[in-house]
C-alpha cells in the first residue's frame, strides 16, 4: 500500500494540483487586497461615506443593542450578512479575472493554431535536383520504346 501511495503522489497530476492550490491561495490574498484596499474605498466614496460591510448585521434577539458586529455577537444572536457581501464581491472579482485570463489563453491558443495551419498549408517546394530528376523521368517515359 505504501508503494501505491508513493506512485500516486509521484504522478504529475497530483503535483500540478498542489501547485495550483498554492498559487490559488496566494491569488486569493491578491483578490482580497484588491477588494479591501481598492474597490471598497471607491464604493465608499461613491456612496457618500465609507461602507464597512463587515459590521452589517441584523439582530435576532431583542438583547442586541450594539452597533459593531463583535459587540453584538457578545450580546446575542445576530444574522451577520456583511462578511457575506465582502466574500461575494471577492468571488465576483476573482471570477472576472479568471474569465479574462481564460479568454486571453483561448485567444492565444487560437492564434497559435492559425499559425500552424498557415505553415502546414504551404508545403516547401522540392529541391532543384529532385525537379531535374522528375523532368528526366518524364522525358524517358515519353520516348518511344526501342
Amino acid at each position: 500500500m505504501l508503494n501505491e501511495f508513493k506512485a500516486f503522489i509521484a504522478r504529475g497530476n497530483v503535483m500540478d494540483l498542489a501547485v495550483g492550490v498554492i498559487i490559488g491561495a496566494a491569488f486569493n490574498k491578491i483578490v482580497e487586497s484588491v477588494v479591501n484596499d481598492l474597490v471598497m474605498p471607491i464604493v465608499g466614496a461613491l456612496t457618500g461615506g465609507g461602507f464597512d460591510f463587515s459590521n452589517y448585521f441584523i439582530a435576532l434577539s431583542s438583547n442586541v443593542t450594539a452597533t459593531s458586529l463583535a459587540a453584538a455577537r457578545e450580546q446575542g444572536a445576530v444574522f451577520a450578512y456583511g462578511n457575506f457581501i465582502t466574500v461575494l464581491i471577492n468571488f465576483l472579482i476573482l471570477a472576472w479575472i479568471i474569465f479574462l485570463m481564460i479568454k486571453g489563453v483561448n485567444r492565444m491558443r487560437t492564434s497559435l493554431e492559425k499559425e500552424k495551419e498557415a505553415g502546414a498549408a504551404e508545403p516547401a517546394p522540392p529541391p532543384e535536383d529532385v525537379l531535374l530528376l522528375t523532368e528526366i523521368r518524364d522525358l524517358l517515359k515519353s520516348r518511344p520504346a526501342v
